[in-house]
């Protein structure tokens, strides 16, 4: 994504090698800005940012816990809590989405 490319030129971290072009620095998955020299043009993205959430159908639930687990047991794993409706895990793992 190119929000991952706006990095101050001071941040750059070295992604390629010399003389690589920008076809084969984006190909490799790393950012090209040729714009400015002493610095890297071809660089490293920032991290992609992801949070956690529960997810909303119940039918995609993976179990975290076990028959009859306290919710503070269930969130203690990291997990999440929900007690409805009947016949699926009702203390099931996080969904990691990108922002």
């Amino acid at each position: 994504a190119k929000c991952q490319c706006k990095l101050p030129q001071m941040e750059r971290k070295n992604c390629g090698y010399p003389g690589i072009s920008a076809a084969e620095c984006k190909r490799i998955g790393c950012c090209f800005n040729a714009a400015v020299s002493g610095v890297p043009w071809c660089y490293s993205p920032k991290p992609k940012k992801v949070k956690k959430v529960c997810p909303n159908d119940p039918y995609t639930r993976i179990n975290c816990g076990y028959p009859g687990i306290l919710p503070m047991d269930c969130t203690r794993r990291g997990c999440c809590f929900r007690a409805h409706p009947a016949g699926v895990p009702w203390c099931f793992y996080h969904r990691v989405t990108e922002e």
